[in-house]
């Protein structure tokens, strides 16, 4: 079974383009029921396999209770979200789509498989108006760190752009004459952001302090670079991030993440259709994008409730009234 996984592996990299953190987490997903189906079902075919193994398997997971690994390396699964397990029943499912193109299995057990429900959590954004304190007043002058890293924010907010795209960019995906950014997303799929009036000034002034602090040998063309110069990963973003979002106390979350929700529930609330929002955030599908809408309703929610809550306007009780 072992050989299957690793022709799939390598059609997903050589003809899908799948990013090495998808491939990774394919890996993962597709060895752990491997090991599985040999240890706990005793089967070594893919024609073998049933609806019900894969239940089991995913009901495993759920509970904590499956083992991988082997002698001193034996290690017991923690207890798995709903949300891990159905991307391991996704995984699963390409596989098997995999397999049937390939002429190795007849049909897909997972079609027969009840995904685990998952709750539904809203995204978490800053308000327009926090994250307009936050740049206007959380930075020091005169510091490349500092505005760095307030670049950063600003260019993560004003474009949705994920962490490994903003590790990615490069000074010549930023065409300042036709005022655009050139985004390579998940796929190899590029995308294009347009750029703000203040956004292109404040890009010109970054860079003419970055050219100056760059290590002209190592940093290339990488648009955001370390305090020593080097090009930032996205792990590096990830924390200069989270350590600016500290600076908002309400937030339940402080990651990039955010800046692209807020970017993407920015837009909504100003008026712009779910379409466009997808094709600016690179999702493949709208379904991505809806979830926003979830946000702008609770805001019209909150709105409404203000509005028309006549109890507190009379000063009592409107249900309990004699």
């Amino acid at each position: 079974m072992g050989d299957e996984v690793d022709s799939f592996l390598e059609y997903l990299k050589d003809i899908k383009r799948y990013s090495l953190n998808t491939l990774i987490a394919y890996s993962e997903d597709l060895n752990q029921f491997v090991e599985f189906c040999e240890k706990v079902e005793l089967v070594h075919e893919w024609s073998e396999v049933t609806s019900g193994m894969i239940r089991r398997f995913g009901a495993g997971m759920m509970l904590g209770s499956l083992e991988f690994g082997e002698g001193e390396r034996i290690h017991k699964m923690k207890p798995q979200s709903a949300k891990s397990v159905n991307r391991k029943l996704s995984s699963l499912r390409s596989m098997f789509r995999y397999l049937i193109r390939e002429g190795i299995v007849d049909a897909d057990p997972v079609e027969l498989v009840n995904a685990p429900k998952i709750r539904k959590k809203l995204p978490v954004f800053v308000p327009d108006d926090e994250m307009d304190d936050l740049l206007d007043n959380g930075f020091e002058k005169g510091d490349f760190p500092s505005l760095r890293d307030w670049m950063i924010l600003k260019v993560a907010y004003c474009t949705g752009m994920r962490r490994s795209e903003l590790a990615a960019l490069k000074i010549e995906n930023v065409d300042m004459e036709s005022k655009v950014i050139r985004v390579l997303g998940k796929g190899d799929k590029e995308r294009l952001i347009p750029i703000l009036d203040e956004l292109s000034v404040d890009i010109k002034a970054y860079l003419a302090v970055r050219k100056t602090k760059a290590n002209k040998e190592k940093a290339g063309s990488f648009f955001f670079i370390t305090d020593a110069g080097l090009p930032a990963n996205a792990a590096y973003i990830a924390a200069h991030v989270k350590k600016q979002l500290n600076k908002v106390s309400a937030l339940s979350q402080r990651s990039t993440h955010v800046l692209r929700h807020s970017f993407a529930t920015a837009l909504l609330n100003n008026g712009a259709e779910s379409e466009a929002i997808r094709k600016l955030l690179g999702h493949e599908s709208l379904a991505a994008t809806q979830i926003y809408t979830h946000n702008s309703f609770e805001k019209l929610k909150q709105v409404y409730n203000k509005a028309f809550d006549r109890a507190k306007r009379k000063g009592g009780d409107y249900g309990n009234q004699n």
